[in-house]
């Protein structure tokens, strides 16, 4: 009777870890998709000559920068979900729920771009699209926790994952959510989504350096 019992449990185990990996290259797959639009969305230069189409990329350039820092952006969201879903085991704690709103906000991500690339109306665009990070990102801590207190992670996951994760990825929020007021007062904005994170991790290394020297 132990047998079949230990044997039913190994079984329910593949599977839910199946369903995790199933949700985890699902997710792979959405944000593959979700940048390769950030590329269909790039506005084509216009020109019969090589002065008229480097005129014409330069009255795009705001278009051509929303693209790059949307494809780093992604990038970010990518890494911190590959990073942390390596060791997630299996499903609960509304993960499935959290994991498909986090995609919508990949998914809008490349409209967000198309809107913050125009011109005009620079507080609204702005915001817009730095309320999609706020969401994406706080969707994505959220997410860890569930995962950190239902215990849905490896035996042999790091034990400093999580901290880092939270550090991170709650920075990164942090420096979008700053740069919504203060888009109202400046179009430096921009500067609070590297300052603040540069500023959180030197006060996290200022911080640790007496503790490892105690």
């Amino acid at each position: 009777m132990s047998s079949a019992t230990s044997e039913k449990d190994t079984v329910g185990s593949e599977a839910r870890a199946i369903a995790a990996e199933r949700l985890t290259f699902f997710s792979d797959a959405v944000v593959a998709i979700a940048i390769t639009l950030l590329a269909l969305e790039l506005p084509l230069p216009e020109g019969a000559t090589s002065a008229e189409l480097l005129h014409s990329l330069g009255d795009h350039r705001s278009e051509y920068i929303s693209f790059l820092i949307s494809f780093v952006v992604i990038g970010g969201h990518w890494r911190a979900h590959h990073r942390l879903f390596h060791y997630v085991t299996t499903l609960g704690g509304g993960l499935i729920r959290l994991t498909f709103a986090w995609l919508l906000m990949q998914v809008v991500m490349p409209f967000a771009t198309k809107v913050i690339g125009e011109e005009g109306g620079f507080e609204f665009r702005f915001v817009f699209y730095a309320l999609v990070q706020v969401i994406a990102l706080t969707l994505f801590l959220v997410m860890a926790q569930q995962i950190r207190r239902h215990h849905l992670y490896r035996a042999d996951t790091p034990p400093e994952l999580f901290g880092a994760i939270f550090r991170g990825v709650g920075a990164m929020a942090a420096a979008f959510a700053v740069s919504i007021p203060v888009a109202f007062v400046t179009q430096w904005a921009y500067a609070c989504w590297i300052v603040v994170p540069l500023v959180a991790s030197l006060l996290f290394r200022f911080r640790r350096r007496p503790a490892t020297a105690a």
